[in-house]
């Protein structure tokens, strides 16, 4: 799992922590998506349950947060769940 200019995770913080989350997303072939496009779940069945592929929301498993040269906080895809 190694995306340019991705922040490494980091063991000791909440940064750039590999999390799984239900991505809103009408096109797929992102790699990076803004936090607000991206909810957090304790776990893969969670995200799971959670994920609506009619509105959008896919289960995925990203790596993040993480701070963009833009000074947005984005996650980055490392895989999709389905």
């Amino acid at each position: 799992m190694a995306l340019k200019g991705m922040v490494p995770p980091d063991p000791e913080t909440e940064v750039s922590q590999v999390r799984y989350a239900v991505v809103y997303a009408p096109r797929r072939g992102r790699k990076r998506f803004p936090a607000g496009c991206v909810e957090t779940f304790p776990n893969l069945e969670a995200a799971l349950a959670a994920a609506d592929p009619a509105g959008s929301r896919y289960p995925a498993r990203v790596v993040g947060p993480s701070k963009s040269s833009e000074g947005l906080y984005v996650y980055y895809l490392d895989r999709w769940l389905d």
